[in-house]
């Protein structure tokens, strides 16, 4: 039986399409069959990240509304077995996610996966409600800026108080707190809170902390998850990510600022 795992903050434009695309990637990288859903209709976003877009001919909206069935919207990766996204409507509002057809797409891919990662939209309207539900898992993504780290706690209150599992008394969902775009340089400035600052308001385990990186950008404009570039950092922190989720130990990376070069290195280049 899958676990359903949703990726959520309360502040947009955090990373949530990039980190769902890279969570998930990563789980069936090593093995897990996984499906992605894109909870954000109207926008569809994680097709483009996926570089899958031009294969969308169904969408979570069609099935919900028995337009097509599960099999004909799912679109099976061609780079990882085991592997497949179900994309968003482009056309449809948010209220097309009805709480009854959610329940029943979740629970087909149930018995046919090991994890389905729901890419959640921004906030608390009700397409976020709907992701959440029925979460088992929840990675809470935020940057390190007080607005966005606030957002994040309001959404974690939603999670104990508004999820299938706080409405029937079962144990609470297990949280995560996923840190992006962050840079240790500006820390040492002062203009960002520091993953301490973030781990004292949160107070959730830390399961990674994704650096500010250009490789990120250029692997949204690919189609390309980022967690492929495995020279990048911020590839290398996603995949630590994904290996904390299934339980090995990982040290955190990517903490501290790179040595100022010296005088030798600023004149002639190397050390």
């Amino acid at each position: 039986m899958a676990e359903v795992i949703v990726i959520t903050s309360g502040k947009g434009g955090v990373g949530k399409t990039t980190s769902a695309a890279a969570i998930g990637s990563g789980l069936a990288l090593k093995g897990r069959k996984t499906v992605i859903i894109d909870f954000d209709v109207g926008l569809r976003n994680l097709d483009i990240v996926m570089g899958c877009e031009r294969r969308v001919v169904y969408d979570f909206v069609n099935v919900i509304n028995g337009e097509a069935t599960l099999s004909q919207a799912l679109i099976r990766d061609k780079r990882i077995d085991g592997l497949s996204i179900l994309p968003a409507s482009q056309t449809r509002d948010k209220n097309s996610l009805t709480m009854d057809g959610v329940a029943k797409v979740i629970e087909e891919l149930r018995g046919s996966h090991e994890y389905i990662v729901c890419d959640s939209p921004a906030g608390i309207e009700h397409g976020a409600m709907a992701a959440l539900y029925h979460a088992d898992q929840a990675i809470v993504v935020t940057n390190p800026e007080v607005s966005s780290v606030r957002d994040s706690d309001r959404i974690l209150g939603m999670l104990s108080s508004r999820s299938k599992r706080a409405e029937e008394g079962e144990e609470p969902v297990k949280e995560h707190m996923l840190l992006t775009r962050y840079s240790p340089e500006r820390v040492v400035r002062g203009e960002m809170l520091s993953l301490d600052d973030v781990k004292e308001i949160l107070a959730i385990p830390v399961l990674g902390v994704i650096p500010e990186s250009q490789s990120v950008l250029k692997a949204s404009n690919t189609g390309q998850p980022v967690i492929f570039d495995k020279e990048s950092d911020a590839g290398q922190a996603y995949d630590d990510a994904v290996a904390r989720f299934l339980g090995h130990e990982r040290e955190l990376r990517f903490l501290s600022a790179p040595p100022k070069p010296g005088l030798f290195t600023r004149f002639f280049g190397r050390a």
